[in-house]
């Protein structure tokens, strides 16, 4: 049981989780910030694992970062919206499928919406990055969207992790064409 949350399978609290505020926050905002270079180099300070939900990913950075994490060794796994990965022409699931990043698709849901990154939970420099930034070049140069690196909270990072580990048990792994 993490933080009393859990009450059986597929059950939740319904009292938030409430965190003390601890570590350092960056925050972007878009357009004018740079939130894509500020998540690429989230990603390359990860040492051990990187466990990503995205609803869109498009961001030719951002992608090209997870594959260049996995390649030295970085756990990387990604969970994505089904509807968002086939309907979306510049969506690059497919291509971090094919090079060999292990994708799951969350149909479970109306939409899988979340935009999140946890990097490293479990160590000192366990990283969270969310926010209404989708991985996307529209997110960037188009959108007025925000992104928040959270870094220092290990607690924070534990919930996190525990929610992207509640999505992947329904999960079902990507299918390359």
């Amino acid at each position: 049981m993490l933080f009393g949350l859990a009450l059986g399978a597929g059950a939740w609290a319904s009292e938030p989780l409430a965190l003390s505020a601890q570590g350092q926050v960056q925050v972007a905002f878009t357009p004018g910030d740079e939130a894509g270079a500020l998540i690429v180099d989230a990603i390359a300070k990860a040492k051990r694992q990187i466990l990503v939900q995205a609803y869109s990913l498009t961001h030719k950075d951002i992608a090209a970062a997870l594959l260049a994490a996995r390649k030295r060794g970085v756990d990387v796994q990604l969970i994505a919206d089904p509807e968002q990965s086939e309907k979306t022409a510049t969506s690059l699931i497919e291509e971090l499928g094919r090079s060999g990043l292990p994708v799951y698709l969350d149909n479970q849901h109306a939409a899988a919406h979340n935009k999140v990154m946890i990097i490293d939970v479990g160590s000192g420099n366990a990283t969270v990055v969310t926010g209404s930034f989708n991985f996307t070049h529209a997110a960037q140069y188009r959108n007025a969207e925000n992104v928040l690196i959270l870094r220092g909270n290990p607690l924070l990072a534990d919930a996190y992790a525990a929610n992207w580990r509640r999505h992947r048990t329904h999960s079902l792994p990507y299918r390359t064409r």
